[in-house]
């Protein structure tokens, strides 16, 4: 099978892209869906493009973190960020929300590997496979899994607090 670079996964949700947004645009509100991260650390107080953040993370006993800096911050829109690892690129992560109508949206949360280029990419691949305990030939599929329990828990969050109608 081949290595997939790029995944993405999408929902609907009963709420405003302006709600969805705010709700995917805080790095800090991340650990509450994520299966993966357990922490944030943002610096300043503002998330927009060019904030930086560090995402701890673990899978299991094994525990690792990421600095992330924010490339894209549309309001209503598209979020996205840039992770690296020892100043090394290993991904870019983010989410695309598009009104549907009537207060509804459609989310997609997308992620595309940076490891497949450069001198660096061998090196980021191994710390990866080391520190998070998945090949990097399996990251793929592991993040779509991670993907799916995110936007279901994403989704879930901001329809228990929508407005009823």
């Amino acid at each position: 099978m081949e290595r997939e670079w790029v995944v993405e996964e999408s929902v609907p949700v009963a709420a405003s892209p302006d709600a969805v947004y705010a709700a995917v645009a805080d790095p800090r509100r991340m650990r509450e869906w994520s299966p993966e991260l357990f922490a944030v650390w943002v610096r300043g107080k503002r998330v927009a493009e060019g904030t930086r953040f560090v995402g701890f993370n673990r899978i299991g006993w094994r525990v690792w973190f990421t600095t992330c800096e924010v490339t894209a911050a549309v309001p209503g829109r598209a979020f996205a960020f840039r992770v690296s690892t020892f100043g090394m690129p290993v991904a870019l992560w983010g989410y695309r929300v598009e009104g549907t109508g009537e207060g509804t949206s459609r989310l997609a949360e997308y992620w595309e590997d940076l490891r497949r280029d450069g001198r660096s990419a061998g090196l980021v691949s191994l710390l990866g496979r080391v520190g998070t305990g998945v090949p990097a030939a399996e990251r793929a599929a592991v993040n779509r899994r991670g993907m799916r329990t995110t936007l279901e828990r994403i989704r879930a969050s901001l329809e228990s607090t929508a407005p009823r109608r």
